[in-house]
């Protein structure tokens, strides 16, 4: 095997075995096994003089920044001229040899090294500035921080987010308004942090595609040598070709074919003379460089026939058209569905049940409606909710008409509840992602909370909705099944009552011992004798069940429900008592199991330092933190995490 990927292999292999341990306690091999292959990395290392950013022989160290310094580029870094036709592409070639690769969607960055070390990272900016982003650079997946070569050595490449990081990351954030667009969307966000801590988070990629300057290598006059050479530096590069204008149908079609299969965005592919002398002898003109020429995808238009507009509405009220009709194949896959977007759109294209209209896939992944062919214009404007039945408005927003639903309890608006209802710390639902939920009410497969232990009944719907398949549906279904087993305090906590976290929810129920009668007909100051509830809370709770409507569907949720006793310690140490928690922890996987604990011995964890506060845990005890002030500002301990243990009086393996 290839010395360079096998190095690439252990880091990937040994970072999966580091965060096994870790992370999720669990061991995927032996300490005898781990150590054998680390010191093989460790010796490839030193071998081929590359050590990459993620290796676990190297500790790179976060920083937080208050700005990215700004820096001038030494040459413009100019656009390409582009075309969608592959003879402008033959043209371009004529009889020269030319280097082909992907056009990579996401943020163009300039890499110097200097002594066989990153020395500095700088942005594309607007082609004549740029920010420095050497912090962030340093922590992306696959930059090497050393390499062989010892001169200074300046190349340009893009840094991207494949596709599955982009979704798990759009999947951990609640507000569908902050949600990122898409991958370079994305990527821009996480490249140019201020807090490298987040970049590492994010799995940055960089894929090399020009070298600039490496001074004293013979590269031959080859473009593909360079990027030979880099590769041989311990670079990934973009994946490339040698092609003549004889080849040019072949291999474009070759790259068109296996766009499906990558995980990175693409938004077309990239020609440059292989001849880097003759390349260079042509100049540029004042916006494109004339040794290059970028292709983008033509877009692949299909006619098929409009069945319906579906009404899709969405938390904010807005109520969306989507297209129906009848499936047609585009770039590989079967599609059936395109968002319209607006009522102005929908009145431009003029569209009416059964007109003959033409499809694609923009930058050949979001279908869209390209023209309508018929134009009947005979599309009714619903004048209630699909969903709730209320009254709907058009309104004018900024130059676009759009429909809106007007009642404030349509289940429609109420996504956020039931994507609390589902998290982590409620139900734990996996693959009810804020998105799939919106999808699931605007369809009407959900009303209620206990609607969503009922998905089975919309089976065929689900497995034939973009995005779903039978495995999905499937593994949907188990984790559906799998929340049935829950705790009372969980079910409570996701009902989403004002200011009723998991640790009030878990004070309550134990309070009344899971008497459900008890619970939702207490008074306000029976609750607030609970120590840790309080008169707000209560208000809260008291006013949530009043509606015997609420205690009745209440009922019926939990009759879809194992409850499970909570597991608590048998001595209540800290019952009465108030913990936050914060920095990093050594000896729990995380802040979450300090909390859990804390919570079975009684006590309560919240977010910040008050006068109620009985213990700040800190392993950095002498940090000048905003927590470690406040808490020395009240007297408030601060105590590390072994001092917690010991105060616990268990013992953590």
């Amino acid at each position: 095997m290839d010395k360079m990927k096998r190095m690439q292999e252990l880091v990937e292999l040994l970072n999966k075995a580091g965060k096994a341990y870790y992370q999720d306690a669990q061991e995927i091999m032996s300490n005898y096994e781990y150590d054998a292959l680390y010191d093989e990395l460790k010796g490839l290392e030193e071998e081929l003089g590359t050590v990459m950013a993620s290796s676990p022989t190297v500790n790179v160290g976060y920083e937080v920044l208050s700005e990215l310094p700004k820096e001038r580029h030494e040459s413009p870094m100019l656009s390409l001229d582009k075309t969608k036709e592959v003879t402008r592409l033959k043209e371009f070639v004529g009889d020269q040899t030319a280097v082909i690769s992907w056009k990579m969607d996401g943020l163009t960055i300039v890499l110097t090294y200097r002594d066989g070390e990153l020395f500095k990272a700088v942005t594309r900016g607007n082609g004549e500035v740029g920010e420095v982003i050497t912090n962030n650079a340093k922590v992306f997946k696959n930059v090497p921080l050393h390499i062989p070569y010892k001169g200074e050595l300046i190349l340009r490449g893009e840094a991207v987010i494949g596709y599955k990081d982009f979704e798990r990351i759009n999947e951990e954030i609640d507000d569908v308004d902050a949600k990122y667009k898409n991958p370079r969307n994305l990527c821009s966000g996480s490249v140019r942090q201020l807090n490298n801590k987040i970049t590492a988070q994010r799995n940055v990629k960089f894929y090399a595609f020009t070298l600039v300057r490496a001074e004293n290598v013979d590269f031959h006059n080859s473009r593909k040598e360079q990027l030979d050479w880099l590769e041989q530096q311990g670079f990934d590069v973009v994946e490339h070709y040698l092609v003549t204008r004889e080849e040019l149908d072949e291999k474009v079609a070759f790259f068109a074919e296996k766009i499906v299969e990558n995980d990175f965005p693409s938004d077309g592919l990239v020609l440059v003379y292989d001849d880097i002398a003759y390349g260079q002898s042509l100049g540029r003109t004042a916006k494109f460089p004339r040794d290059s020429f970028a292709f983008k995808w033509a877009d692949e238009i299909r006619e098929t026939h409009l069945l319906e507009i579906e009404w899709s509405p969405s938390r904010t009220g807005l109520i969306n058209p989507v297209a129906i009709f009848e499936p047609v194949e585009l770039e590989g896959t079967t599609v059936s569905r395109a968002s319209v977007h607006n009522l102005s759109i929908m009145e431009e294209l003029h569209l009416g049940i059964g007109d003959t209209i033409e499809v694609y896939k923009a930058n050949m992944i979001i279908p869209q409606i390209a023209k309508n062919l018929t134009g009947s214009d005979n599309i009714e404007i619903p004048k209630v909710c699909p969903v709730c039945g209320g009254a709907t408005e058009i309104r004018q927003m900024n130059d676009a008409k759009s429909l809106y639903c007007t009642n404030p309890m349509c289940q429609a608006k109420r996504i956020k509840s039931f994507a609390l209802f589902v998290s982590r710390d409620a139900l734990n639902i996996d693959g009810l992602s804020e998105a799939t939920l919106e999808k699931f009410i605007a369809r009407g497969f959900i009303h209620k909370y206990r609607d969503i232990f009922h998905l089975d009944v919309y089976q065929e719907e689900i497995q034939t909705m973009e995005g779903f398949g039978e495995k999905s549906y499937a593994n949907l279904i188990a984790s559906v099944d799998k929340a049935r087993s829950t705790t009372l305090a969980k079910v409570v906590y996701g009902l989403g009552i004002a200011g009723i976290g998991l640790a009030n929810a878990k004070l309550i129920c134990r309070h009344f011992k899971n008497d459900v009668e008890k619970m939702t007909g207490a008074s306000e100051e029976e609750l607030s004798d609970i120590q840790g509830v309080g008169p707000v809370l209560a208000a809260a709770f008291v006013k949530y069940f009043v509606s015997e409507e609420r205690k009745k569907e209440f009922k019926l949720l939990l009759g879809e429900l194992e409850i499970q006793p909570e597991e608590m310690a048998e001595e209540q140490k800290f019952a009465g008592m108030s913990f936050v928690v914060t920095g990093s922890v050594n000896h729990f996987a995380n802040r979450n199991e300090v909390k859990e604990l804390v919570e079975k011995m009684g006590g309560k964890v919240t977010g910040s330092v008050t006068k109620k506060t009985n213990y700040l845990i800190n392993n950095d005890v002498e940090s000048a933190s905003s927590k470690n002030r406040k808490a020395k500002e009240l007297g408030v301990p601060i105590i590390s995490e072994e001092e917690f243990i010991e105060l616990a009086g268990v013992e953590i393996e």
